[in-house]
């Protein structure tokens, strides 16, 4: 147990962990000691002097963020000479800013700003004319104005040791010292805007956000981002029905503050020109603009003569639609159209692995289990690049606990700069990779084991079989790409007892109807049936919906209600931010066709079905107060044996910069230099 030591505090008596930092032990009793470089994810850097303290018997003022309290320390954070000396700190810090406040894109966030306004003097002493260089552009999402910078170096560790990708540097000394990137003048790097929400000031500001509104002109709407599998919180800033910005400063999610590229600043796509916004009907001419009713009449229709005529159907589903939506979807098909053919593109052996760790209770790794883990065993990902946020953890775990890191992939990742091991294999030579590891293996306290697509079927129960011969405690986290491909697993969106898969399904000459929801199993494949009535739910006229009779405009992730299952199995919530007239949800879908087809699937609102999954689907009767809340919930799916499946399962190989189809409607993702990326080429070494 850690040595606790007594201290007096602004008077309070204290009792804290022996070495721990002033600044912290004073936030974690109430008390707010100010600072502008520190940040307790980082090393620190004492650079600011805004956080200075008086200590009793002690000749001058000390920094907070770096002294460790000590037994009898008495402690006083708002004496006089303590209010004079940040003053004075505040009007050095101002010395060259431009105090142009009215125009930064930081005004009403600015942490400079808030604390002139508590502790500012109310004129300068300093007569000179400021310093000042020009503004500069150092990527289509980055700003950097020089002026109001005020060196706290919160970037340039950002950047290093969050992101392990190490873009910023300091160049100069003195008056004219800046934050350069390392490359000369631009940026290679994530492009993730880490930089632009740690600054403390509007030094560095954001391409798609400048110069468009104030906080307190938007509405704030926490959800989840709809591009990989990570599920992390990103907050959106909406005016007007219309995204505007995305970030996570309130931490409020599983990811902190950390977001990727794309989860602060691919939103865009929802106002893309191309956006689908009316019912298409497909003649002669083309596909012309029908209405919704004429629409849900005519697939009804189709849907009932082809069921009572014993026709055959497949259902494509998606893994960027709700849970609530798939468990729908699921049931439509099965107790509406009386088909098995329900698929998704499968992008993780979810099966064999649940099948695999049948009996065996916590063996589901949560997000948070890769920051807290002793070790961590990366398989086959380039998880930098395939999962930003899991990748981020492992770094996070390293810096603050020290943890084993081992990679077996077929190529340099990011995980090599913290690996204790690192093992190049051929593709196909993952497991041998393992094993080699498996003295230091044994070793560890407990284990974490990463791995993507290329273990599936008997590799996978090889992997398992390997983790429980090493008599130390494994968790697994099985990779999928997409938002909610978890969760369309979970909701049965699978071709179970005999149904076709859906490679199947396309393959069959036979098939009556086709109906996708939020796909695009066209884009390289063909559909072998030349009769099928092919109706696509989606965003835009993708390759399928081009080779629909009819297609509907679906409402995005960031535009309805429902959870989402995060590739850790952990179920958050999502929350409607912006409108796009003319698209409804595809739940909203479903429950008007089933209406005009007579069906009785139940009531098709959100909460309604969440409540059916939660009865009914193994492993989801979570709390529903951590759920309402914004948290997120663990699902338990291990529940005995799992039957394998037919069609194929691999990964879309996505990079930071892409996302299935979503990533072609996004400027900012297709602007960024490093766009669209690649797999595999040790980013950030």
């Amino acid at each position: 147990m850690a040595e606790l030591v007594k201290l007096n505090i602004n008077g309070r008596e204290i009792q804290a962990e022996k070495g721990a930092l002033l600044i912290e032990v004073a936030r974690q009793n109430g008390i707010e000691v100010p600072a502008f470089c520190y940040h307790e994810d980082y090393t620190l850097q004492a650079a600011c002097r805004m956080c200075l303290v008086e200590i009793e018997k002690t000749p001058k003022l000390q920094v907070g963020c770096t002294t460790p309290v000590a037994e009898g320390m008495v402690v006083h954070t708002e004496s006089d000479v303590v209010k004079k000396a940040r003053k004075g700190t505040l009007e050095f810090l101002l010395t060259n800013h431009p105090l142009d406040c009215p125009v930064c894109d930081k005004g009403g966030e600015c942490e400079l700003q808030d604390m002139v306004f508590r502790y500012g003097a109310g004129e300068s002493r300093f007569v000179e004319r400021k310093h000042h260089v020009d503004e500069k552009q150092w990527s289509p999402v980055v700003f950097f104005d020089a002026p109001r910078c005020i060196l706290c170096y919160r970037c340039v560790r950002a950047c290093n040791e969050g992101m392990g990708v190490g873009a910023l540097g300091i160049g100069n000394r003195g008056v004219i010292s800046e934050i350069v990137p390392n490359q000369g003048d631009h940026l290679e790097c994530d492009e993730c805007g880490a930089c632009i929400d740690i600054c403390p000031v509007g030094a560095l500001t954001s391409g798609s956000y400048r110069y468009q509104t104030r906080p307190w002109e938007m509405d704030h709407v926490g959800t989840i981002c709809t591009h990989c599998a990570d599920g992390c919180k990103t907050t959106l800033g909406v005016r007007v029905d219309k995204i505007v910005r995305g970030n996570n400063r309130d931490r409020s999610g599983i990811n902190n503050e950390f977001l990727c590229v794309k989860g602060r600043y691919a939103f865009d796509f929802v106002e893309h020109p191309e956006r689908l916004q009316s019912p298409m009907l497909k003649t002669a001419k083309g596909h012309e603009p029908i209405s919704w009713s004429k629409a849900i009449s005519l697939i009804a229709n189709k849907f009932g003569e082809t069921v009572l005529a014993g026709g055959k159907f497949g259902v494509v589903g998606s893994n960027h639609t709700t849970n609530e939506e798939n468990f729908f979807l699921a049931k439509f098909a099965r107790e509406g159209l009386g088909t098995k053919n329900i698929d998704h593109h499968r992008t993780g052996d979810l099966a064999t692995f649940f099948d695999a760790l049948s009996g065996k209770p916590d063996s589901l790794a949560s997000s948070g289990d890769l920051y807290n883990v002793k070790a961590v065993l990366v398989v086959g990902s380039d998880l930098a690049q395939q999962h930003p946020f899991l990748s981020f953890q492992i770094r996070a775990n390293f810096r603050h606990h020290n943890a084993h890191v081992y990679a077996v992939t077929s190529g340099p990742v990011r995980e090599d700069n913290q690996a204790i091991a690192s093992v190049r294999v051929q593709k196909g030579g993952e497991l041998a990779g393992v094993e080699s590891q498996r003295d230091k293996l044994k070793a560890e306290v407990n284990l974490v084991i990463v791995f993507g697509d290329a273990i599936q079927g008997d590799a996978l129960r090889k992997l398992v079989a390997f983790g429980d011969s090493l008599g130390i405690p494994v968790k697994y986290v099985c990779l999928v790409d997409y938002s909610n491909s978890r969760g369309a697993f979970d909701m049965g969106v699978l071709p179970r007892d005999g149904g076709l898969s859906r490679e199947q399904v396309l393959a069959a000459a036979d098939l009556d109807v086709l109906w996708v929801v939020g796909a695009n199993p066209l884009k390289n494949a063909a559909l072998a049936s030349k009769k099928a009535f092919v109706v696509v739910q989606d965003l835009f006229l993708s390759e399928t919906a081009q080779q629909a009779d009819i297609v509907l405009p679906a409402a995005s992730a960031y535009e309805k209600s429902g959870t989402v299952t995060n590739v850790c199995g952990e179920v958050q919530k999502l929350k409607a931010a912006a409108k796009v007239m003319g698209t409804k949800t595809d739940l909203e879908i479903f429950g008007l066709l089933a209406k005009e087809m007579g069906l009785n699937l139940g009531i098709w609102l959100p909460d309604k079905v969440f409540e059916e999954i939660r009865k009914t689907v193994h492993g989801y009767n979570v709390p529903l107060p951590i759920v309402a809340t914004g948290g997120a919930a663990p699902t338990m799916p291990l529940n005995g044996r799992v039957a394998a499946l037919p069609g194929s399962i691999a990964s879309a190989n996505d990079t930071l910069f892409t996302s299935g189809s979503l990533s072609k409607y996004s400027n900012v993702l297709n602007a960024v230099m490093e766009s669209p990326g690649k797999l595999y080429g040790g980013e950030g070494k």
